[in-house]
């Protein structure tokens, strides 16, 4: 069992069919048995990426409504969500500008850092950092993060 921080351009993957998708669906089937974290946004990212993907035609919408309807329920039973608190979003703030990160991506990096120092603190296994964005991903390295991109897995 490990421990990993989803980003939502990596968790989409686990829903609607891209490359990276078959090793998505392994990291998070339930069997695998790993701690899935992500931040409070993502909800709302998701289901705006799975609109998007519905609006530009590369799902369905039948597609799209079970997609969503399958988050939702990993939503509840699945992911741990991490609140975005004062210090997650003032450092959030503070990596956005150190980066040029966006920023949603500069809160999933804050919440994944805020965790990881967390864990170390406790004397907890490494979390690894889930991200299918270049540049989240080069910050996550610089912050010390041990990273992941489902893209590296065709």
């Amino acid at each position: 069992m490990a421990t990993y921080y989803l980003d939502t351009s990596a968790m989409v993957k686990r829903y609607a069919r891209e490359m990276g998708t078959d090793w998505m669906r392994q990291l998070t089937h339930p069997f695998a048995h790993h701690r899935l974290y992500t931040v409070r946004i993502t909800g709302p990212e998701m289901i705006a990426a799975l609109a998007r993907k519905r609006r530009m035609g590369q799902v369905s919408l039948t597609e799209a409504q079970q997609f969503a309807n399958d988050f939702r329920v990993d939503w509840q039973r699945q992911y741990r969500i991490i609140e975005i608190t004062e210090r997650v979003a003032e450092l959030g703030m503070t990596l956005a500008d150190r980066y040029g990160l966006r920023g949603y991506d500069s809160v999933h990096l804050s919440a994944a850092l805020i965790l990881h120092e967390m864990r170390q603190t406790m004397k907890l296994s490494q979390l690894t950092f889930v991200s299918a964005d270049k540049e989240q991903l080069e910050a996550a390295v610089l912050e010390g993060l041990v990273i992941d991109n489902p893209n590296a897995y065709p």
